[in-house]
């Protein structure tokens, strides 16, 4: 839904939610473009409707981004521009819960942007972001790849990088993370969790010695003295 604040984050899990995912020209989203956007709609856990269309991005697609998902300009040549489908998309996901990986630092950045232009608004949803899920809540996995999580859980990960297998993949994944939620592990019991935002904090060093640092810098820049435990926030 269109709304003059954009949505907050949120780490839980939801049984009721639209999961989504962007395939793109790059992983700028100030200057690259969309090329294909895929939800699912869920309700109770279980998918119930989908959604999914190539873009015209209005530019030429690298190779690079090409050879990761595979679509080309020949493909995308008689699709719709992103105002007509993110039109559409906003439709289908109404109100609901938006749920996707590491869409805090990219999806959801993109969206925002073409809400912008195209309608003067933000995406009022708020969302979840099953990369942090992931890091709270799996911390003795090195990677957190959905592909890796779907490794992880026995998730069939065939098609990857194409946006709609993509989207059934993260919601599996999603649902299985439910159980780390509701009976964490000891490991992630331990997990230093930011105060401002929730993400995780990870140890880092800077000219002063170690300190712990959000991961969601540089949209969220708390931190923490290891040594003399002294906080501070930019």
């Amino acid at each position: 839904m269109l709304s003059e604040k954009a949505g907050k984050k949120r780490v839980e899990y939801v049984p009721d939610y639209v999961l989504f995912d962007l395939e793109t020209t790059g992983v700028s989203w100030e200057k690259d473009e969309v090329v294909e956007i895929s939800a699912v709609k869920v309700e109770g856990g279980e998918v119930v409707d989908e959604f999914s269309t190539l873009v015209n991005p209005g530019m030429p697609i690298p190779f690079y981004a090409s050879e990761v998902n595979g679509i080309t300009d020949d493909m995308v040549a008689d699709s719709p521009f992103f105002d007509k489908v993110l039109g559409e998309f906003l439709e289908f996901a109404g109100d609901a819960v938006l749920v996707g990986h590491n869409i805090h630092c990219f999806d959801i950045k993109f969206m925002q942007k073409s809400t912008q232009k195209y309608f003067g608004k933000l995406i009022g949803n708020d969302y979840i972001d099953t990369l942090q899920i992931a890091r709270l809540y799996l911390p003795e996995m090195e990677h957190h790849t959905l592909t890796d999580l779907a490794d992880h859980y026995g998730v069939d990960a065939e098609g990857a990088h194409r946006a709609l297998n993509d989207c059934r993949m993260n919601q599996k994944v999603f649902e299985c993370l439910k159980r780390e939620i509701e009976n964490p592990s000891e490991a992630a019991k331990n997990v230093k969790k930011c105060p401002k935002c929730g993400n995780v904090l990870r140890k880092r060093s800077g000219k002063y010695g170690e300190f712990w640092g959000c991961m969601s810098y540089p949209e969220c820049k708390y931190t923490k003295n290891i040594s003399s435990d002294r906080i501070w926030v930019e």
